[in-house]
């Protein structure tokens, strides 16, 4: 699984081929969430509300990015590193 930034300690990454809608994961410790890029709301897991911000913050500043990292994963290439 492909790591796109690291932000504050939470990891942000793809998996190569993963199930629509096009999503990201927002790792910390125990705690992981996934993001829809093109709405940008939490689609699964739990984590505190600091994390959920930061991780939102982030991939609003980034959300054409992940858009085309998503696309890269689908088709099985690696997807560029992001800027934190």
């Amino acid at each position: 699984m492909p790591t796109l930034a690291i932000v504050d300690g939470i990891v942000m990454r793809m998996y190569y081929a993963d199930h629509g809608p096009p999503h990201f994961h927002a790792v910390r410790g125990e705690h992981e969430i996934l993001v829809a890029i093109a709405t940008l709301t939490v689609i699964g897991g739990k984590c505190p509300a600091a994390m959920q911000r930061t991780t939102l913050a982030w991939a609003r500043n980034h959300q054409p990015a992940l858009l085309e990292c998503w696309n890269h994963c689908q088709r099985g290439e690696k997807p560029a590193r992001l800027a934190p």
